[in-house]
C-alpha cells in the first residue's frame, strides 16, 4: 500500500498475481483503512513536528496542505458526501489518506470522518474491482 495507489494499484496487482478478486477487495479495503484514524488524529501534530526539523520537511508540509487546502471547498460545501467522493473518485491524488488529510485539515471529528471515507474506499474499491475484472475478462 503506497499513499498515491492506495487499493487502486493493491486490486489489479493481488489479481494479476493470482489472488482471487474478492480476497483482494477485502484486504485492500481494510489495507487502505488502516492508517486513516492515525492520519486524522495524529497528523497536525507530525507536522509541527516536521516543520521544526528542517527546510525541505517544512517545504514538503506546505505542499500536503497545499494539497489538503485544494481539496477543502468541494468537502466543505457538500461535508460527508464532498468527502466521499473526494474519497470513491479512483484518481491518483485522490483517496483514503488524502480525505484523511482534508478531513484533519478541517477539525472534522473521527466518528464523522471516517464514515465518509470508509463509504469512498468501498466505492472505489468496487470501481476497481469492475474494470480490473473486466479486463481481466477481455484479456
Amino acid at each position: 500500500m503506497t499513499p498515491v495507489l492506495e487499493l487502486r494499484g493493491a486490486i489489479p496487482i493481488a489479481t494479476a498475481n493470482g489472488l482471487n478478486l474478492w480476497v483482494a477487495i477485502g484486504i485492500s479495503i481494510i489495507g487502505n483503512m488502516i492508517p486513516v484514524p492515525f492520519i486524522i488524529i495524529f497528523i497536525r501534530k507530525i507536522f509541527e513536528w516536521m516543520r521544526k526539523k528542517s527546510d525541505g520537511l517544512n517545504r514538503l508540509v506546505t505542499r500536503f496542505e497545499q494539497k489538503a487546502e485544494k481539496h477543502k471547498k468541494t468537502v466543505l460545501k457538500y461535508e460527508f458526501w464532498g468527502l466521499f467522493i473526494l474519497v470513491a473518485i479512483p484518481l491518483p491524488g485522490t483517496g483514503a489518506w488524502t480525505g484523511a488529510l482534508v478531513a484533519a485539515m478541517m477539525d472534522m471529528r473521527l466518528k464523522s470522518a471516517l464514515p465518509a471515507i470508509f463509504l469512498g474506499v468501498t466505492a472505489a474499491g468496487a470501481i476497481i474491482a469492475f474494470l480490473t475484472y473486466g479486463v481481466t475478462v477481455m484479456a
